[in-house]
């Protein structure tokens, strides 16, 4: 056999370009197990091992859960180690965006026979969520209980759901 067959064409007979990766075994071995560690770490944390180092020590950014109904739209947010104090919620952008906004504070001390070790971490965080629907402003309450932020926005009465026959003139 000879060597010209083992080479991949494309539909008119020319050879393809070989990309580095088929050249070295060694860096497609580093690739492979670059895109393993990836999907390790953002299924674990969310984020690549990348955006972890980017990020300041102490950041925090809150998981968030919205849910639908017909008559509410509820949002939960994951806010381990904060207090409600720590936390503010406010309604902006003509009540269509909910912004979670806080500060997590951290600090661990840690006194041994020789040694003292203290460890502060202090950050902030914002979330927005676009909200998809107009909510009754007056009505959103927010509870919070053992880490977890619920906020329930009623939606705002339907202006008018039924649809609307326009006639069509011609000159």
């Amino acid at each position: 056999m000879a060597s010209k067959a083992l080479i991949p064409r494309n539909r008119s007979g020319e050879a393809l370009r070989q990309s580095p990766t088929h050249d070295s075994p060694f860096l497609a071995l580093q690739q492979e197990m670059n895109r393993l560690f990836d999907s390790f770490f953002r299924s674990w944390s969310g984020t690549s091992p990348a955006a972890l180092l980017d990020r300041p020590l102490g950041s925090f950014a809150p998981r968030v859960d919205v849910t639908e109904t017909e008559k509410t739209i509820e949002v939960d947010a994951d806010m381990p180690g904060l207090n409600e104090k720590d936390i503010e919620v406010t309604l902006s952008n003509a009540g269509h965006a909910l912004n979670l906004r806080g500060e997590k504070r951290v600090e661990r001390e840690q006194k041994e026979r020789g040694y003292h070790h203290l460890e502060r971490a202090f950050g902030s965080f914002q979330r927005t969520v676009t909200l998809p629907c107009a909510v009754a402003e007056n009505k959103i309450e927010a509870t919070f209980k053992n880490g977890v932020l619920h906020v329930s926005l009623p939606k705002q009465a339907a202006q008018s759901q039924s649809a609307r026959r326009i006639p069509i003139k011609t000159p």
